[in-house]
Protein backbone atom coordinates (compact mmCIF):
# COMPACT_ATOMS: atom_id res chain seq x y z
CA UNK A 1 0.00 0.00 0.00
CA UNK A 2 2.64 2.42 1.25
CA UNK A 3 4.21 1.51 -2.48
CA UNK A 4 0.96 2.26 -4.26
CA UNK A 5 0.23 6.19 -2.23
CA UNK A 6 4.16 6.81 -3.07
CA UNK A 7 3.38 6.11 -6.71
CA UNK A 8 -0.06 8.05 -6.87
CA UNK A 9 1.49 11.46 -4.89
CA UNK A 10 4.23 11.31 -7.37
CA UNK A 11 1.76 11.63 -9.99
CA UNK A 12 -0.30 14.36 -8.59
CA UNK A 13 3.20 16.36 -8.23
CA UNK A 14 4.67 15.84 -11.22
CA UNK A 15 1.09 16.45 -13.15
CA UNK A 16 0.77 19.80 -11.38
CA UNK A 17 4.64 20.60 -12.15
CA UNK A 18 4.75 19.40 -15.84
CA UNK A 19 1.62 21.49 -16.44
CA UNK A 20 0.04 19.84 -19.36
CA UNK A 21 3.77 18.82 -20.74
CA UNK A 22 2.30 15.43 -22.31
CA UNK A 23 5.71 14.02 -23.46
CA UNK A 24 7.51 14.87 -19.91
CA UNK A 25 4.81 13.43 -17.93
CA UNK A 26 4.73 9.94 -20.36
CA UNK A 27 8.29 9.76 -19.58
CA UNK A 28 8.09 10.02 -15.55
CA UNK A 29 4.98 8.00 -15.41
CA UNK A 30 6.72 5.23 -17.07
CA UNK A 31 9.75 5.04 -14.60
CA UNK A 32 9.92 2.42 -11.44
CA UNK A 33 12.74 5.48 -10.42
CA UNK A 34 12.77 6.28 -6.89
CA UNK A 35 13.49 9.23 -7.06
CA UNK A 36 13.60 12.25 -9.98
CA UNK A 37 15.33 15.93 -10.42
CA UNK A 38 13.17 17.74 -12.46
CA UNK A 39 15.54 20.58 -14.04
CA UNK A 40 13.57 23.49 -16.20
CA UNK A 41 16.01 25.69 -18.15
CA UNK A 42 14.27 28.57 -18.67
CA UNK A 43 14.05 29.23 -14.56
CA UNK A 44 17.51 27.81 -14.11
CA UNK A 45 16.34 25.35 -10.51
CA UNK A 46 15.98 21.86 -9.85
CA UNK A 47 13.10 20.25 -8.08
CA UNK A 48 13.39 17.01 -6.68
CA UNK A 49 11.03 14.34 -6.05
CA UNK A 50 10.31 10.97 -4.87
CA UNK A 51 12.10 8.93 -2.28
CA UNK A 52 15.01 11.16 -2.75
CA UNK A 53 15.37 11.70 1.26
CA UNK A 54 16.85 8.07 1.57
CA UNK A 55 19.71 8.71 -0.44
CA UNK A 56 20.77 12.64 -0.13
CA UNK A 57 19.88 14.13 3.72
CA UNK A 58 19.88 17.73 2.01
CA UNK A 59 17.60 19.44 -1.12
CA UNK A 60 18.61 19.93 -4.75
CA UNK A 61 17.71 23.50 -5.67
CA UNK A 62 21.21 24.76 -7.86
CA UNK A 63 24.21 23.64 -9.57
CA UNK A 64 26.27 23.56 -6.42
CA UNK A 65 23.48 21.12 -4.80
CA UNK A 66 23.97 18.90 -7.58
CA UNK A 67 28.08 18.83 -7.11
CA UNK A 68 27.31 18.12 -3.42
CA UNK A 69 25.48 15.26 -4.99
CA UNK A 70 28.21 14.19 -7.58
CA UNK A 71 30.51 14.52 -4.41
CA UNK A 72 28.67 11.63 -2.35
CA UNK A 73 29.82 9.31 -5.25
CA UNK A 74 33.34 7.30 -4.72
CA UNK A 75 36.37 9.68 -6.28
CA UNK A 76 36.83 7.24 -9.29
CA UNK A 77 33.34 7.50 -10.05
CA UNK A 78 33.19 11.69 -10.02
CA UNK A 79 34.61 12.94 -13.25
CA UNK A 80 32.07 10.68 -14.89
CA UNK A 81 29.06 11.20 -12.95
CA UNK A 82 29.68 15.54 -13.01
CA UNK A 83 29.77 14.77 -17.22
CA UNK A 84 26.29 12.96 -17.41
CA UNK A 85 24.39 15.02 -15.01
CA UNK A 86 25.96 18.51 -16.63
CA UNK A 87 25.79 17.38 -20.06
CA UNK A 88 23.50 18.36 -22.33
CA UNK A 89 22.93 15.16 -24.96
CA UNK A 90 22.24 16.61 -28.49
CA UNK A 91 21.22 13.49 -29.43
CA UNK A 92 18.45 14.02 -27.29
CA UNK A 93 18.20 10.39 -25.98
CA UNK A 94 18.66 9.23 -22.45
CA UNK A 95 21.96 8.28 -21.47
CA UNK A 96 22.80 5.99 -18.20
CA UNK A 97 25.62 6.05 -15.40
CA UNK A 98 26.12 3.91 -13.01
CA UNK A 99 27.91 4.72 -9.93
CA UNK A 100 28.65 3.26 -7.00
CA UNK A 101 28.40 6.10 -3.60
CA UNK A 102 30.45 6.57 -0.68
CA UNK A 103 28.32 4.90 1.56
CA UNK A 104 28.58 1.34 -1.15
CA UNK A 105 24.94 1.74 -2.65
CA UNK A 106 25.50 1.41 -6.10
CA UNK A 107 22.65 4.01 -8.11
CA UNK A 108 21.60 4.78 -11.78
CA UNK A 109 21.23 7.98 -13.00
CA UNK A 110 19.20 8.13 -16.58
CA UNK A 111 19.60 11.99 -17.47
CA UNK A 112 16.99 13.21 -20.20
CA UNK A 113 16.94 16.33 -21.87
CA UNK A 114 14.47 17.34 -23.78
CA UNK A 115 14.39 20.59 -26.58
CA UNK A 116 12.28 23.22 -27.78
CA UNK A 117 11.14 23.54 -30.68
CA UNK A 118 13.51 26.39 -31.55
CA UNK A 119 16.30 23.18 -30.59
CA UNK A 120 17.22 24.90 -27.35
CA UNK A 121 17.03 22.85 -24.37
CA UNK A 122 14.09 22.88 -22.40
CA UNK A 123 13.85 20.45 -19.50
CA UNK A 124 15.99 17.59 -17.84
CA UNK A 125 15.32 14.93 -15.92
CA UNK A 126 17.45 13.19 -14.29
CA UNK A 127 15.77 9.52 -12.99
CA UNK A 128 17.91 8.08 -9.50
CA UNK A 129 17.29 4.38 -9.18
CA UNK A 130 18.73 1.91 -6.27
CA UNK A 131 20.16 -0.50 -8.37
CA UNK A 132 22.70 -1.80 -5.46
CA UNK A 133 20.92 -5.68 -5.20
CA UNK A 134 20.81 -5.70 -8.85
CA UNK A 135 24.26 -5.21 -9.07
CA UNK A 136 25.22 -7.90 -6.21
CA UNK A 137 22.95 -10.24 -8.29
CA UNK A 138 25.16 -9.35 -11.63
CA UNK A 139 28.58 -9.49 -9.58
CA UNK A 140 27.16 -12.72 -7.83
CA UNK A 141 26.67 -14.14 -11.73
CA UNK A 142 29.58 -12.82 -12.73
CA UNK A 143 32.02 -14.81 -9.90
CA UNK A 144 29.99 -17.72 -10.95
CA UNK A 145 30.92 -17.40 -15.01
CA UNK A 146 34.43 -17.12 -13.78
CA UNK A 147 35.58 -18.16 -10.85
CA UNK A 148 35.56 -21.97 -9.12
CA UNK A 149 33.21 -22.18 -5.64
CA UNK A 150 35.72 -24.36 -4.40
CA UNK A 151 38.95 -21.99 -4.46
CA UNK A 152 38.21 -19.23 -5.70
CA UNK A 153 40.67 -19.00 -8.68
CA UNK A 154 39.96 -18.22 -12.00
CA UNK A 155 37.74 -21.30 -13.75
CA UNK A 156 38.55 -22.92 -17.09
CA UNK A 157 36.44 -20.92 -19.08
CA UNK A 158 37.92 -17.46 -17.89
CA UNK A 159 41.22 -18.82 -18.09
CA UNK A 160 41.07 -19.93 -21.40
CA UNK A 161 39.60 -16.78 -22.56
CA UNK A 162 42.17 -14.53 -20.54
CA UNK A 163 45.51 -16.87 -22.03
CA UNK A 164 43.51 -16.58 -25.49
CA UNK A 165 44.13 -12.58 -25.09
CA UNK A 166 47.82 -13.47 -23.96
CA UNK A 167 48.15 -15.58 -27.32
CA UNK A 168 47.22 -12.34 -29.46
CA UNK A 169 48.95 -10.04 -27.26
CA UNK A 170 52.09 -12.12 -27.75
CA UNK A 171 51.83 -12.64 -31.34
CA UNK A 172 52.19 -8.61 -31.06
CA UNK A 173 54.92 -8.17 -28.95
CA UNK A 174 56.94 -11.32 -29.96
CA UNK A 175 56.56 -12.63 -26.17
CA UNK A 176 56.24 -16.07 -25.00
CA UNK A 177 53.93 -18.29 -22.61
CA UNK A 178 54.60 -21.00 -20.11
CA UNK A 179 51.77 -22.70 -19.04
CA UNK A 180 52.06 -25.47 -16.41
CA UNK A 181 49.48 -28.12 -15.86
CA UNK A 182 49.41 -29.33 -12.02
CA UNK A 183 48.33 -32.26 -10.81
CA UNK A 184 48.19 -33.46 -7.11
CA UNK A 185 50.13 -37.12 -6.84
CA UNK A 186 47.46 -39.44 -5.23
CA UNK A 187 44.43 -37.20 -4.35
CA UNK A 188 42.06 -39.59 -4.63
CA UNK A 189 43.95 -41.92 -1.70
CA UNK A 190 43.43 -38.77 0.56
CA UNK A 191 39.83 -38.24 -0.93
CA UNK A 192 38.49 -41.48 0.18
CA UNK A 193 40.69 -41.89 3.39
CA UNK A 194 39.86 -38.88 4.72
CA UNK A 195 36.92 -37.73 3.55
CA UNK A 196 35.50 -34.97 0.98
CA UNK A 197 35.39 -32.29 3.39
CA UNK A 198 39.24 -33.08 4.30
CA UNK A 199 39.57 -33.18 -0.20
CA UNK A 200 38.39 -30.19 -0.14
CA UNK A 201 40.26 -28.27 2.52
CA UNK A 202 43.24 -29.65 0.49
CA UNK A 203 42.05 -28.45 -2.60
CA UNK A 204 41.41 -24.78 -0.91
CA UNK A 205 44.59 -24.53 0.57
CA UNK A 206 46.87 -25.18 -2.37
CA UNK A 207 44.96 -23.03 -4.57
CA UNK A 208 45.21 -20.15 -2.12
CA UNK A 209 48.83 -20.85 -2.29
CA UNK A 210 48.76 -20.93 -5.78
CA UNK A 211 46.72 -17.51 -5.59
CA UNK A 212 49.67 -16.40 -4.16
CA UNK A 213 51.36 -16.41 -7.33
CA UNK A 214 49.57 -14.75 -9.14
CA UNK A 215 50.62 -11.31 -11.25
CA UNK A 216 50.22 -9.14 -13.84
CA UNK A 217 51.96 -11.57 -15.89
CA UNK A 218 50.81 -14.87 -13.98
CA UNK A 219 47.47 -16.28 -13.66
CA UNK A 220 45.53 -19.46 -11.72
CA UNK A 221 43.09 -21.74 -12.55
CA UNK A 222 41.17 -24.41 -10.81
CA UNK A 223 39.81 -26.57 -14.06
CA UNK A 224 38.37 -29.51 -11.84
CA UNK A 225 39.11 -32.40 -9.17
CA UNK A 226 42.84 -31.92 -8.51
CA UNK A 227 44.51 -30.21 -11.52
CA UNK A 228 44.97 -26.57 -11.43
CA UNK A 229 46.66 -24.72 -15.01
CA UNK A 230 48.96 -21.66 -14.63
CA UNK A 231 49.91 -19.76 -17.20
CA UNK A 232 53.58 -17.44 -17.25
CA UNK A 233 53.60 -14.59 -19.88
CA UNK A 234 56.91 -13.78 -20.38
CA UNK A 235 57.26 -10.45 -22.28
CA UNK A 236 60.76 -10.95 -23.14
CA UNK A 237 60.75 -14.09 -24.44
CA UNK A 238 61.96 -15.38 -20.70
CA UNK A 239 60.96 -18.44 -19.52
CA UNK A 240 60.41 -18.04 -15.78
CA UNK A 241 58.76 -21.55 -15.13
CA UNK A 242 61.84 -22.62 -13.05
CA UNK A 243 60.87 -19.90 -10.16
CA UNK A 244 57.68 -21.16 -9.92
CA UNK A 245 58.67 -24.65 -10.01
CA UNK A 246 60.95 -24.23 -7.03
CA UNK A 247 58.24 -21.96 -5.09
CA UNK A 248 55.84 -25.17 -5.80
CA UNK A 249 58.55 -27.71 -4.49
CA UNK A 250 58.78 -25.30 -1.14
CA UNK A 251 55.82 -25.04 -0.31
CA UNK A 252 54.82 -28.85 -0.47
CA UNK A 253 57.67 -29.53 1.16
CA UNK A 254 55.20 -28.05 4.13
CA UNK A 255 52.26 -29.79 5.42
CA UNK A 256 48.86 -28.27 4.74
CA UNK A 257 46.08 -28.78 7.67
CA UNK A 258 43.16 -30.68 7.56
CA UNK A 259 40.42 -30.87 9.50
CA UNK A 260 41.56 -28.28 12.60
CA UNK A 261 44.78 -30.41 13.31
CA UNK A 262 45.16 -32.75 10.69
CA UNK A 263 48.49 -32.10 8.99
CA UNK A 264 49.08 -33.51 5.36
CA UNK A 265 51.88 -33.51 2.54
CA UNK A 266 50.51 -33.43 -1.18
CA UNK A 267 53.12 -33.53 -3.86
CA UNK A 268 52.27 -32.83 -7.64
CA UNK A 269 53.01 -33.49 -11.03
CA UNK A 270 53.45 -30.96 -13.51
CA UNK A 271 53.65 -30.63 -17.07
CA UNK A 272 54.57 -27.74 -19.11
CA UNK A 273 53.72 -26.11 -22.76
CA UNK A 274 54.71 -23.30 -24.27
CA UNK A 275 53.60 -20.62 -26.89
CA UNK A 276 54.47 -20.53 -29.67
CA UNK A 277 57.15 -23.44 -29.24
CA UNK A 278 54.63 -26.18 -28.77
CA UNK A 279 51.30 -25.05 -29.42
CA UNK A 280 49.90 -21.85 -32.03
CA UNK A 281 46.63 -21.53 -29.51
CA UNK A 282 45.50 -21.66 -25.88
CA UNK A 283 43.37 -24.60 -26.46
CA UNK A 284 46.31 -26.44 -27.99
CA UNK A 285 48.58 -24.91 -25.26
CA UNK A 286 46.64 -26.36 -22.50
CA UNK A 287 46.27 -29.48 -24.31
CA UNK A 288 50.11 -30.16 -24.76
CA UNK A 289 50.92 -29.66 -21.30
CA UNK A 290 47.92 -31.91 -20.30
CA UNK A 291 49.45 -34.85 -22.25
CA UNK A 292 52.85 -34.34 -20.90
CA UNK A 293 51.80 -34.00 -17.35
CA UNK A 294 49.27 -37.40 -17.90
CA UNK A 295 52.27 -39.23 -19.64
CA UNK A 296 55.49 -38.29 -17.74
CA UNK A 297 53.32 -38.04 -14.36
CA UNK A 298 54.83 -41.63 -13.49
CA UNK A 299 58.46 -40.09 -13.65
CA UNK A 300 57.79 -39.57 -9.20
CA UNK A 301 56.36 -37.10 -7.12
CA UNK A 302 57.10 -33.39 -7.45
CA UNK A 303 58.16 -34.13 -11.19
CA UNK A 304 58.25 -31.62 -13.75
CA UNK A 305 58.13 -32.44 -17.84
CA UNK A 306 58.20 -30.34 -20.72
CA UNK A 307 56.39 -30.64 -24.18
CA UNK A 308 58.23 -32.34 -26.76
CA UNK A 309 57.04 -33.50 -30.24
CA UNK A 310 57.79 -37.33 -29.79
CA UNK A 311 55.20 -36.82 -26.51
CA UNK A 312 52.30 -35.70 -28.83
CA UNK A 313 53.19 -38.88 -31.39
CA UNK A 314 53.26 -41.47 -28.37
CA UNK A 315 49.90 -39.73 -27.31
CA UNK A 316 47.88 -40.26 -30.04
CA UNK A 317 49.53 -43.70 -30.90
CA UNK A 318 48.04 -44.60 -27.67
CA UNK A 319 44.82 -43.12 -28.66
CA UNK A 320 44.54 -44.99 -31.70
CA UNK A 321 45.90 -48.17 -29.64
CA UNK A 322 42.79 -47.64 -27.35
CA UNK A 323 40.07 -47.32 -29.70
CA UNK A 324 41.45 -50.63 -31.61
CA UNK A 325 41.39 -52.42 -28.15
CA UNK A 326 38.07 -51.12 -27.50
CA UNK A 327 36.86 -52.87 -30.92
CA UNK A 328 39.53 -56.06 -30.09
CA UNK A 329 37.14 -56.86 -27.10
CA UNK A 330 34.10 -56.64 -28.63
CA UNK A 331 35.51 -58.29 -31.60
CA UNK A 332 36.83 -61.49 -29.03
CA UNK A 333 40.14 -60.60 -31.32
CA UNK A 334 42.61 -62.36 -28.53
CA UNK A 335 43.86 -64.95 -27.86
CA UNK A 336 45.81 -66.84 -25.23
CA UNK A 337 49.22 -68.43 -25.10
CA UNK A 338 50.47 -70.81 -22.66
CA UNK A 339 54.07 -70.77 -20.89
CA UNK A 340 55.05 -74.43 -18.83
CA UNK A 341 56.39 -74.15 -15.89
CA UNK A 342 58.73 -77.32 -15.17
CA UNK A 343 60.26 -78.67 -11.24
CA UNK A 344 63.70 -77.46 -11.75
CA UNK A 345 64.93 -81.07 -10.63
CA UNK A 346 62.55 -83.44 -12.54
CA UNK A 347 61.82 -81.61 -15.55
CA UNK A 348 58.36 -82.63 -14.55
CA UNK A 349 55.76 -80.05 -16.21
CA UNK A 350 54.46 -78.51 -13.02
CA UNK A 351 52.36 -76.49 -15.05
CA UNK A 352 51.45 -73.29 -17.38
CA UNK A 353 50.42 -69.45 -17.33
CA UNK A 354 48.32 -67.98 -19.46
CA UNK A 355 49.30 -65.37 -20.99
CA UNK A 356 46.86 -62.83 -23.45
CA UNK A 357 47.95 -61.78 -26.51
CA UNK A 358 45.88 -59.43 -29.15
CA UNK A 359 46.66 -59.71 -33.12
CA UNK A 360 46.56 -56.69 -34.50
CA UNK A 361 44.71 -55.87 -38.20
CA UNK A 362 47.85 -56.48 -39.91
CA UNK A 363 48.41 -59.69 -38.60
CA UNK A 364 51.31 -59.12 -36.16
CA UNK A 365 50.71 -59.08 -32.39
CA UNK A 366 50.83 -55.73 -29.96
CA UNK A 367 53.22 -56.56 -26.94
CA UNK A 368 51.27 -56.78 -23.74
CA UNK A 369 53.86 -54.28 -22.17
CA UNK A 370 51.87 -51.68 -25.07
CA UNK A 371 48.19 -52.78 -24.51
CA UNK A 372 47.88 -53.91 -20.67
CA UNK A 373 49.07 -50.37 -18.92
CA UNK A 374 46.28 -48.57 -21.15
CA UNK A 375 43.68 -51.06 -20.59
CA UNK A 376 44.59 -50.72 -17.10
CA UNK A 377 44.51 -46.68 -17.07
CA UNK A 378 40.83 -47.14 -19.02
CA UNK A 379 39.35 -49.65 -16.70
CA UNK A 380 39.01 -52.15 -19.44
CA UNK A 381 41.53 -54.64 -17.94
CA UNK A 382 38.59 -56.16 -16.33
CA UNK A 383 36.56 -56.86 -18.84
CA UNK A 384 40.03 -58.22 -21.03
CA UNK A 385 40.51 -59.94 -17.46
CA UNK A 386 37.50 -61.55 -17.16
CA UNK A 387 37.75 -63.02 -20.92
CA UNK A 388 40.99 -64.48 -19.64
CA UNK A 389 39.78 -66.24 -16.48
CA UNK A 390 37.03 -67.90 -18.25
CA UNK A 391 38.97 -69.02 -21.69
CA UNK A 392 41.70 -70.16 -19.84
CA UNK A 393 39.98 -72.05 -17.14
CA UNK A 394 37.60 -73.05 -20.36
CA UNK A 395 40.83 -74.65 -22.18
CA UNK A 396 42.15 -75.78 -19.32
CA UNK A 397 38.92 -78.66 -18.28
CA UNK A 398 39.16 -79.30 -22.09
CA UNK A 399 42.47 -80.66 -21.27
CA UNK A 400 41.96 -82.14 -18.49
CA UNK A 401 39.21 -83.79 -20.15
CA UNK A 402 41.80 -85.51 -22.85
CA UNK A 403 44.78 -86.01 -20.47
CA UNK A 404 43.61 -86.16 -17.10
CA UNK A 405 46.61 -84.44 -16.35
CA UNK A 406 46.89 -82.75 -13.26
CA UNK A 407 49.06 -79.54 -13.59
CA UNK A 408 48.54 -75.74 -12.34
CA UNK A 409 46.68 -73.01 -14.32
CA UNK A 410 48.70 -69.71 -13.44
CA UNK A 411 46.32 -66.81 -14.28
CA UNK A 412 47.35 -62.96 -14.18
CA UNK A 413 44.79 -61.08 -11.84
CA UNK A 414 44.81 -57.24 -12.73
CA UNK A 415 44.33 -54.89 -9.21
CA UNK A 416 40.84 -53.42 -10.95
CA UNK A 417 39.49 -57.17 -11.63
CA UNK A 418 40.39 -58.20 -7.98
CA UNK A 419 39.03 -55.38 -6.59
CA UNK A 420 36.04 -55.63 -7.98
CA UNK A 421 33.14 -56.73 -5.35
CA UNK A 422 32.20 -59.93 -7.47
CA UNK A 423 35.40 -61.12 -8.42
CA UNK A 424 35.55 -64.38 -6.27
CA UNK A 425 32.08 -65.12 -7.07
CA UNK A 426 32.50 -64.96 -10.43
CA UNK A 427 36.07 -66.69 -10.31
CA UNK A 428 33.55 -69.79 -8.60
CA UNK A 429 30.75 -69.75 -10.82
CA UNK A 430 33.62 -70.10 -13.28
CA UNK A 431 34.77 -73.13 -11.85
CA UNK A 432 31.49 -74.81 -11.44
CA UNK A 433 30.72 -74.23 -14.37
CA UNK A 434 33.64 -76.44 -16.04
CA UNK A 435 34.09 -78.56 -13.41
CA UNK A 436 37.66 -77.94 -12.64
CA UNK A 437 39.51 -78.70 -9.61
CA UNK A 438 40.23 -75.90 -7.54
CA UNK A 439 42.86 -76.47 -5.94
CA UNK A 440 44.66 -76.48 -9.46
CA UNK A 441 43.89 -72.89 -10.16
CA UNK A 442 46.55 -70.38 -9.22
CA UNK A 443 46.24 -66.66 -9.26
CA UNK A 444 48.98 -64.44 -9.60
CA UNK A 445 48.84 -61.43 -8.22
CA UNK A 446 51.47 -58.44 -8.03
CA UNK A 447 51.99 -55.71 -5.09
CA UNK A 448 49.89 -53.46 -7.17
CA UNK A 449 47.05 -55.25 -5.40
CA UNK A 450 48.38 -54.76 -2.53
CA UNK A 451 48.86 -51.17 -1.82
CA UNK A 452 45.53 -49.56 -1.29
CA UNK A 453 44.18 -51.79 1.44
CA UNK A 454 46.15 -54.76 2.58
CA UNK A 455 43.41 -55.66 5.02
CA UNK A 456 40.57 -56.20 2.09
CA UNK A 457 42.97 -57.57 0.17
CA UNK A 458 43.97 -60.47 2.52
CA UNK A 459 40.56 -61.09 3.71
CA UNK A 460 40.12 -61.85 0.04
CA UNK A 461 42.79 -64.06 -0.89
CA UNK A 462 41.96 -66.22 2.63
CA UNK A 463 38.33 -66.60 1.45
CA UNK A 464 40.06 -67.96 -2.41
CA UNK A 465 42.54 -69.93 -0.03
CA UNK A 466 39.49 -71.70 1.63
CA UNK A 467 38.16 -72.98 -1.84
CA UNK A 468 41.61 -74.73 -2.50
CA UNK A 469 42.75 -71.87 -4.84
CA UNK A 470 46.19 -71.54 -5.02
CA UNK A 471 47.69 -68.09 -4.47
CA UNK A 472 51.05 -66.49 -6.30
CA UNK A 473 52.88 -63.05 -5.49
CA UNK A 474 54.10 -62.59 -8.99
CA UNK A 475 57.33 -60.17 -9.67
CA UNK A 476 58.85 -60.34 -6.30
CA UNK A 477 61.65 -58.08 -5.60
CA UNK A 478 60.68 -55.26 -7.70
CA UNK A 479 58.68 -53.10 -5.42
CA UNK A 480 59.71 -51.43 -2.44
CA UNK A 481 57.80 -53.43 0.35
CA UNK A 482 57.81 -56.87 -0.85
CA UNK A 483 59.46 -58.66 1.99
CA UNK A 484 57.18 -56.77 4.48
CA UNK A 485 53.82 -58.54 3.05
CA UNK A 486 55.34 -61.74 3.09
CA UNK A 487 54.57 -62.08 6.61
CA UNK A 488 50.90 -61.35 6.10
CA UNK A 489 49.65 -63.02 2.94
CA UNK A 490 48.49 -66.24 2.48
CA UNK A 491 50.42 -66.78 -0.76
CA UNK A 492 51.40 -70.50 -2.43
CA UNK A 493 53.88 -69.51 -4.57
CA UNK A 494 56.45 -66.81 -5.11
CA UNK A 495 58.37 -65.87 -8.75
CA UNK A 496 61.59 -64.96 -8.86
CA UNK A 497 61.44 -61.72 -11.86
CA UNK A 498 63.44 -62.19 -14.80
CA UNK A 499 65.46 -58.68 -13.48
CA UNK A 500 66.95 -60.92 -10.86
CA UNK A 501 67.40 -63.97 -13.20
CA UNK A 502 69.44 -61.87 -16.09
CA UNK A 503 72.25 -60.98 -13.98
CA UNK A 504 72.29 -63.89 -11.29
CA UNK A 505 75.19 -65.60 -12.90
CA UNK A 506 77.59 -62.68 -12.99
CA UNK A 507 76.28 -60.12 -10.43
CA UNK A 508 77.36 -61.04 -7.11
CA UNK A 509 74.51 -58.73 -4.93
CA UNK A 510 72.14 -60.72 -7.01
CA UNK A 511 72.76 -63.88 -6.22
CA UNK A 512 72.85 -62.97 -2.86
CA UNK A 513 69.45 -61.71 -3.10
CA UNK A 514 68.25 -64.66 -5.11
CA UNK A 515 69.67 -67.32 -2.55
CA UNK A 516 67.83 -65.62 0.62
CA UNK A 517 64.73 -65.29 -1.12
CA UNK A 518 64.49 -68.80 -1.89
CA UNK A 519 65.79 -69.45 1.71
CA UNK A 520 63.41 -67.76 2.94
CA UNK A 521 60.58 -68.77 1.06
CA UNK A 522 61.37 -72.32 1.85
CA UNK A 523 61.13 -71.44 5.49
CA UNK A 524 57.30 -69.70 4.81
CA UNK A 525 56.54 -72.98 3.51
CA UNK A 526 56.21 -72.13 -0.63
CA UNK A 527 57.58 -72.53 -3.43
CA UNK A 528 59.43 -70.73 -5.82
CA UNK A 529 59.15 -70.10 -9.53
CA UNK A 530 61.93 -68.70 -11.45
CA UNK A 531 60.83 -66.47 -14.41
CA UNK A 532 62.89 -65.92 -17.53
CA UNK A 533 65.29 -68.24 -17.18
CA UNK A 534 66.71 -68.59 -20.87
CA UNK A 535 70.31 -70.15 -20.55
CA UNK A 536 71.70 -73.42 -19.60
CA UNK A 537 74.17 -71.58 -16.78
CA UNK A 538 71.13 -70.22 -15.33
CA UNK A 539 69.03 -73.42 -15.04
CA UNK A 540 72.08 -75.18 -12.92
CA UNK A 541 72.46 -72.10 -10.33
CA UNK A 542 69.10 -72.21 -9.77
CA UNK A 543 69.10 -75.59 -9.43
CA UNK A 544 71.81 -75.65 -7.29
CA UNK A 545 70.50 -73.23 -4.61
CA UNK A 546 67.17 -75.29 -4.73
CA UNK A 547 64.82 -72.98 -6.27
CA UNK A 548 61.64 -75.35 -7.16
CA UNK A 549 60.15 -74.55 -10.34
CA UNK A 550 61.48 -72.95 -14.06
CA UNK A 551 59.80 -70.69 -16.56
CA UNK A 552 61.77 -69.49 -19.44
CA UNK A 553 62.53 -69.79 -23.11
CA UNK A 554 65.11 -72.33 -22.38
CA UNK A 555 62.50 -75.03 -21.27
CA UNK A 556 59.60 -73.48 -23.59
CA UNK A 557 58.42 -70.21 -25.01
CA UNK A 558 54.78 -69.24 -24.77
CA UNK A 559 52.77 -71.16 -27.33
CA UNK A 560 49.27 -71.91 -28.10
CA UNK A 561 46.79 -74.28 -26.79
CA UNK A 562 48.45 -76.79 -29.50
CA UNK A 563 51.50 -76.62 -28.18
CA UNK A 564 50.53 -77.23 -24.67
CA UNK A 565 48.29 -80.89 -26.22
CA UNK A 566 51.19 -82.00 -27.93
CA UNK A 567 53.09 -82.17 -24.77
CA UNK A 568 50.43 -83.63 -22.59
CA UNK A 569 50.04 -86.16 -25.01
CA UNK A 570 53.29 -86.49 -25.04
CA UNK A 571 53.38 -87.29 -21.36
CA UNK A 572 50.30 -89.50 -21.76
CA UNK A 573 51.98 -91.77 -24.04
Amino acid sequence: MNEMHYQLDLLTAMNQKLMGNEKMFRMICGTSSNAFLYYIFSEDRFEMLGLWQHYFNFPIRSASDLHKLINCAKAEYISELEEALFCENKHKESQITECEMQDKKWLEFEVTVTYSETDEPSEKIIRIRDVTKRKKQTEELKYMAYYDSLTGLYNRNYFVRILSEWVRKAQTEKATIDVLCIRMDDFKRINDSMGMIAGDEILQAFGLFLRDLQSEDIIVSHFNDDIYYLAIYNPYGNHNVDAVYRKIGQRTEQPFQMMGNIEQKITVSIGVANYPESARNSLEIINCAEIVQSQKKESGTNSIAYFEAPILTDFIENIQIENKLKEAIEDHAFELYYQPQYDAGSKKLRGVEALIRWRGQDGKFVSPAVFIPLAEKDGLIVQIGNWVLEEGIRVYADWYRKYGYPMVLSLNISALQYKKADFVHHLLVLIEKYQVDPALIELEITESVLIEDFNSVVDKLNTLKEYGIKISLDDFGTGFSSLSYLKGLPIDTLKIDKSFIDTVINDHPTRVITESIIAMVKKLGCETVAEGVETQEQYDYLKAVNCDNIQGFLLGKPMPAEGIEKILSSIKK
